[in-house]
């Protein structure tokens, strides 16, 4: 037989038992489509945390003092530019030696205490007689902070981790990115801006406790006056070697009839 006439054939034997090829690629295409559109779907639906802040935490603010760490931070949850809640803490003991502080969404900052919970009981199940310093705590929250953002899936929340052991004083920072740095006093939010120059021109290194609480104070002050979202209910937190200590929250004494506070707008350009 001719091979021009036997190829022939053989097409036409297999064409009335095989669909053709583009019915095959356009079933194919709408499979794949459908189980991409599922998948979608049910990544989507199975997220159980936010994306984007809802109730926020304002400023937290920390220092070294003679003895050790002091933190400061109110009691406000804001939502949106609401002020919602106003007993919320934002300081929170982790394990034997560190004190930690967030400002940022409070749903985020509860995944980490539960990030952190783990730690120290994986830390506590070796019982070998050591335990993880703040040094530590605050690499690991570094680590988590920054692989949480390549994730393009941030925690959104701006940390303090402070504490005490073997007789060294520890104070850093990280960011919702990663970007993390150890200073003698440090703050988040607003308190970057106003709380911090304060710092710079009166802290000190041999600090007694008394002298501490007052000058944290006095940011907490300056941040309640010009901040929205800041409340006059805040706690301080003490953390040495003996321990830690948390306060009850507490008031602040205000002083509202300056002169730019009675009439804010008095000079201005535009102005009535």
């Amino acid at each position: 037989m001719n091979t021009f006439l036997a190829e022939e054939l053989n097409l036409q034997i297999s064409s009335r038992f095989d669909p053709p090829l583009s019915i095959c690629h356009t079933a194919f295409a709408e499979m794949v489509s459908s189980q991409n559109e599922n998948s979608l779907l049910s990544s989507e639906g199975d997220s159980q945390r936010t994306q984007y802040p809802y109730v926020t935490g304002t400023s937290v603010i920390g220092i070294k003092y003679k003895d050790g760490i002091l933190m400061a931070a109110d009691m406000g949850g804001s939502y949106g530019s609401t002020i919602r809640y106003k007993s919320v803490e934002r300081l929170k003991q982790v394990g034997k030696h560190s004190l930690i502080g967030a400002s940022g969404e409070i749903s985020d900052f509860q995944e980490i205490l539960k990030y952190l919970d783990e730690l120290i009981l994986h830390d506590n199940m070796w019982d070998d007689g050591n335990s993880l310093g703040p040094k530590e705590v605050h690499n690991y929250l570094t680590r988590v902070m920054y692989n949480r953002r390549n994730k393009f899936d941030p925690l959104w929340n701006s940390l303090i981790l402070g504490g005490v052991k073997n007789g060294k004083k520890y104070l850093g920072s990280v960011s919702m990115i990663g970007v993390h740095f150890e200073d003698d006093h440090v703050a988040t939010g607003f308190g970057n801006h106003l709380a911090r120059p304060i710092l710079r021109e009166e802290w000190r290194e041999d600090l007694t406790f008394e002298e501490g609480v007052k000058l944290l104070e006095k940011c907490m002050r300056n941040l309640l006056y010009r901040d929205r979202s800041a409340v006059n209910k805040l706690q301080i937190a003490k953390i040495t070697e003996e321990g830690l200590t948390i306060s009850q929250p507490y008031s602040l004494k205000t002083f509202w009839n300056f002169a730019a506070f009675q009439n804010p707008t008095v000079g201005a350009e535009g102005s009535w």
